[in-house]
């Protein structure tokens, strides 16, 4: 059987979201494109590191590529909750990340969570061996906007840090009034990131002037064709 790849090309909106009380809260991010809604289910952690590598990629694209971007705020337009009833489509395992030079646009990958091992080219590729996927092109002020909505999503309902204000967590803290010092704080090994050509266009095969150097573990980007009518399904 084929991999599900939900594709949103052009989404209404893209949020990270919550159930629970702050301490027990489960963690979503949600796709929606009018009456279509995808959701999938993650950790805090990886919120916490797609909204940070986006803020990167984004500042990397200016630096490189001389793209305008909005400038890093904390201002969120979009507040409202998850779409109910949430209804997650799978657990998130690795995620991808990605720049469409062409259209300007960021494109997250979120991948199911698999028992063993797989071909990491499979991420932003329309390939039918692999996890079911959720694909999402987001433009540079809706990336900004994810990422701003993430940070604020991921701190509500936590006390402040009396040396530094910042939210604290409940397995510990990086304050850097302590020099960075966390205490007994680790990610979840079952964490994994993946940038397969993060700063490269889907279409790098047509402008090589857009790559740069890779390792050659590095998985090989997507072809920039639409999917298969077989495959994915898009907005």
């Amino acid at each position: 059987m084929s991999r599900a790849i939900h594709v949103f090309r052009s989404p209404d909106r893209f949020v990270a979201g919550t159930i629970g009380q702050p301490g027990d809260r489960t963690f979503y991010l949600q796709a929606v494109h009018e009456t279509r809604i995808i959701s999938v289910m993650l950790e805090k952690q990886q919120v916490q590191i797609l909204a940070d590598r986006i803020g990167a990629l984004l500042d990397e694209i200016h630096r490189r590529f001389g793209t305008p971007i909005p400038p890093a705020t904390d201002r969120v337009g979009d507040l409202s909750p998850l779409v109910m009833p949430v209804d997650a489509e799978f657990r998130v395992g690795t995620m991808g990340l990605g720049w469409d030079a062409e259209s300007e646009a960021v494109v997250v990958e979120l991948l199911a969570i698999t028992e063993g091992e797989f071909d990491e080219s499979v991420v932003l590729d329309d390939t039918d061996e692999g996890p079911d996927a959720v694909r999402v092109f987001l433009t540079t002020a809706a990336a900004r906007e994810f990422a701003a909505r993430s940070s604020k999503v991921i701190s509500a309902g936590r006390q402040p840090c009396p040396l530094c204000n910042e939210p604290l967590d409940p397995e510990g803290h990086l304050c850097v009034r302590t020099n960075g010092y966390k205490r007994d704080a680790e990610l979840s090994k079952s964490i994994d990131f993946i940038d397969p050509e993060v700063f490269n266009s889907l279409a790098a095969q047509t402008d090589p002037s857009f790559l740069v150097d890779e390792d050659d573990d590095d998985p090989e980007g997507p072809d920039d064709e639409d999917p298969g009518t077989s495959g994915p399904s898009q907005a």
